[in-house]
């Protein structure tokens, strides 16, 4: 019963994961544009996912546990280039997608 709940929660936290930025996604895209967000703010929330992303990795913890940073990950890569597209500054993209 322990490992069923254990399981639940881990695929739950998954989906919710999944959906977590769609909202911010679809009102930018809705908006065109990115007014409101903050570039540091999402610059500095990606590199706290990708730090936390290589730690889990570096000391090999099971997938499960840290499964939902790569989704958040891709999610916020996806707003990060609408806020240049829509600031018309697509080729400042290009070091922070290279990073």
């Amino acid at each position: 019963m322990r490992e069923q709940l254990l399981l639940f929660c881990n695929w739950s936290t998954l989906g919710v994961c999944s959906a977590l930025k769609l909202p911010q996604i679809s009102a930018v895209l809705a908006a065109r544009s990115a007014r409101g967000i903050s570039l540091p703010s999402l610059l500095l929330e990606l590199a706290g996912f990708l730090v936390f992303l290589r730690y889990q990795c570096y000391y090999e913890y099971p997938l499960l546990t840290y499964l939902e940073y790569p989704i958040l990950i891709a999610q916020d890569v996806l707003l990060l280039l609408c806020v240049f597209h829509f600031n018309g500054n697509v080729k400042g993209a290009a070091p922070y997608l290279a990073a």
